[in-house]
């Protein structure tokens, strides 16, 4: 399991709410345009997709196929399948800690040929109606690269601001005898 019951509803009422809640990954759109646009990504998953933001603010010149996910947006909640490419912008920081884990595996099971991920440090700006601040995890690189690269291979790492970074990461090797 990925995500509580609760909290499932919890993220339905803040997309139905906040006609901005969910749309940070427009700030990363040059960067994804880039990644496929230089490798030939031609799947693409956008996981937390929100408003489906990244979709729309990408600037590819082949053909991409776009699929969202998101838990918190009914028709889009569905267990997705693996794709060459796979997005995660400003998500994991919101995932219940119970949970981490449980996403991180998701993530692993689904990265192709690429992850582009993005984590938040800090606190979010918006608050939970129990009162909770949005990021559940507010916790440093040093926290989060341990959890990513024992399921992944980093070929990337970089300040975003004072309080994130981005990875850019790929499946592991196996190991061989």
């Amino acid at each position: 399991m990925t995500i509580s019951a609760s909290y499932k509803a919890e993220q339905q009422r803040l997309h139905e709410n906040n006609p901005n809640y969910g749309v940070a990954s427009v700030e990363f759109a040059p960067t994804v345009s880039r990644l496929i646009n230089n490798l030939g990504i031609r799947k693409v998953l956008d996981y937390g997709a929100g408003k489906g933001r990244l979709g729309q603010n990408l600037e590819v010149n082949h053909p991409v196929t776009v699929t969202l996910y998101d838990p918190g947006i009914p028709g889009i909640d569905e267990t997705p399948e693996p794709h060459e490419m796979v997005c995660c912008i400003d998500v994991l920081e919101h995932i219940e800690p119970e949970f981490i884990d449980a996403v991180l595996d998701d993530l692993q099971r689904l990265v192709v040929r690429l992850g582009f991920f993005t984590i938040h440090t800090g606190p979010a700006m918006k608050v939970l109606s129990d009162g909770r601040n949005a990021h559940l995890i507010q916790e440093g690189p040093e926290w989060w690269l341990p959890r990513i690269l024992s399921r992944f291979e980093l070929h990337a790492y970089n300040r975003v601001s004072a309080q994130g970074f981005q990875v850019i990461v790929c499946p592991l090797l196996p190991i061989s005898d």
